[in-house]
């Protein structure tokens, strides 16, 4: 049941999500030494998003178009400066006949904050199979997340005031919401795709949804205890990212992100998701790991 934008006719990019494609226009400053800037809405750190998706645009351009991404393995090492740029330099670790790989890592004032290990393979036909597509209303039947935030804006305002360059219809209540109906939920199901016509090069596309599998991805953890952003007091942090990239799509269609979580312990949880093209494809899968910690508020 595939279902195109507006009857094939093609719609402009929102202001964020035209600011998302400035941020993934890295400045090269060297041959491997790409520089990436932050937007003016900003947390206190740097969305672990973006620092995915700079850090596959960066790898991407010492690879060349043939050749995709497949794999990604990122790691957390610090909070990256709101008000500083970013510096990607990329390590090329092997250029094969049908694979390349390399090493990025992000750096402010000469320290680490980030090292992805990013995979690149020439796309063969060989064996398929994949797990079914989870039973949800199409987006269009969905109201948009704003919808969502009403009534909750002052305990979301860093939800409220973010970039959304990403188009996001909830299948589920979303957290804040299941909190004052004291559900209980282990998954999470959200369908998502740019917010306007994304440009053809398939880098920029994979980029998106790198930087988007950074948004609901732990929310399965919390809701699995019935707590919520903006009504508990949770402290999240990403510790590490990966992401396996099945097959070629545009992430300017409708995409499936549906993600649960296998455990929590030690203070961290992980967190697992799949994205699904709107005909039921498997197009992507990703495994998170969190800091996460609760502090009861004392009565």
């Amino acid at each position: 049941m595939a279902q195109t934008r507006d009857g094939g006719i093609g719609v402009p990019p929102s202001p964020d999500l035209e600011t998302l494609l400035g941020l993934l226009d890295l400045e090269q400053t060297d041959e491997n030494v790409y520089v990436g800037q932050h937007p003016k809405q900003v947390a206190s750190r740097t969305f672990g998003g973006q620092l995915v998706s700079q850090a596959m645009m960066a790898a991407g351009r010492t690879v060349g178009a043939g050749r995709p991404v497949h794999a990604i393995n990122a790691h957390f090492i610090r909070g990256g400066d709101v008000k500083a740029p970013i510096e990607y330099r990329v390590t090329r670790q092997r250029d094969g006949r049908a694979f390349a790989n390399r090493l990025v890592t992000a750096y402010q004032d000469g320290h680490e904050l980030f090292m992805m290990l990013a995979a690149f393979q020439d796309f063969t036909k060989g064996l398929e199979h994949a797990v079914e597509v989870p039973d949800v209303p199409y987006p269009d039947a969905l109201p948009p997340l704003g919808d969502h935030f009403v009534g909750y804006e002052e305990r979301l305002q860093t939800f409220v005031n973010a970039l959304k360059p990403i188009d996001i219809r909830y299948a589920n209540d979303p957290a804040w919401i299941m909190k004052g109906t004291g559900e209980r939920l282990n998954h999470n199901r959200v369908w998502m795709r740019a917010d306007g016509d994304l440009p053809d090069d398939p880098l920029i596309h994979v980029a998106a949804m790198g930087y988007s599998s950074d948004t609901t991805v732990l929310d399965s953890i919390i809701t699995t205890h019935g707590l919520s952003w903006g009504h508990d007091r949770i402290v999240a942090a990403t510790v590490n990212h990966s992401m396996w990239f099945h097959r070629p799509f545009r992430f300017d269609e409708w995409a499936l992100y549906a993600t649960e979580s296998p455990v929590a312990a030690g203070s961290r949880g992980l967190a697992t998701g799949r994205y699904f093209s709107i005909e039921g494809e498997l197009l992507a899968t990703v495994v998170q790991e969190g800091l996460i910690r609760h502090f009861p508020r004392k009565n």
